[in-house]
């Protein structure tokens, strides 16, 4: 199974995760985008979506969903996103997509998180996919050195900013071994806005398309 199929069977699989959920938090990315398309089916059960970037914002708009800010309310019955990498613990590195700390804040004020994605996701060790660091433009250079001492190769995300206004630092040859630590110690270098490690408030549930169908994981 190619991994587009993988990732759509993923993502029709969390529809029936979804009952009693009236408003739905709605992640960004390649897997997410299957997601909203699925998502289509069952409109009608549903009042309104909180979405985590400009292009699932645009993307639901123009399948009629009506997307509400966060601060209007009070609490998200479930979240549904992709991962870029994902362990057993279902602890996750996101960001590749640039939306890591809406994608952060909204996963916050979920009662359930579903993770959506394809095997390759998959990992026991995160690190092999760079970290996404998102960091305020003047501390670009400070955060870099402050990942150099933790191990880190940072390069700036080029010619991108998040839609928060910010920039990106993608960090290579890192192996997360303890990744709540990690992310507590990247969280609190000055500058950084947010680190793409979800350990701290990992997933709840991994739905996984693979070869021999979806698979239903929970933390180990």
């Amino acid at each position: 199974m190619a991994s587009d199929q993988q990732k759509k069977a993923a993502a029709e699989a969390a529809l029936s995760h979804l009952q009693h959920a009236n408003i739905v938090g709605i992640g960004t990315g390649s897997t997410v985008n299957f997601f909203i398309d699925a998502l289509t089916s069952i409109k009608g059960s549903i009042d309104a979506v909180v979405s985590s970037s400009e292009a699932s914002t645009e993307r639901l708009r123009r399948h009629g969903f009506e997307v509400r800010e966060l601060n209007a309310v009070d609490e998200i019955p479930v979240y549904v996103d992709g991962a870029d990498e994902i362990n057993r613990y279902l602890q996750m590195i996101k960001g590749g997509g640039g939306a890591l700390t809406r994608e952060k804040i909204i996963a916050a004020v979920s009662r359930r998180f579903i993770c959506i994605a394809d095997a390759s996701k998959r990992v026991d060790v995160l690190g092999g996919f760079p970290l996404p660091v998102e960091v305020i433009p003047m501390a670009r250079s400070y955060v870099a050195r402050e990942m150099v001492k933790l191990g880190g190769w940072p390069a700036l995300r080029e010619g991108f900013a998040t839609d928060n206004g910010n920039l990106i630092l993608d960090v290579r040859n890192l192996q997360i071994m303890e990744p709540s630590h990690m992310e507590q110690t990247i969280n609190n270098i000055p500058g950084v806005v947010t680190v793409g490690i979800f350990a701290l408030r990992p997933a709840d549930m991994l739905l996984l398309g693979t070869d021999q169908g979806v698979e239903t994981l929970t933390a180990a």
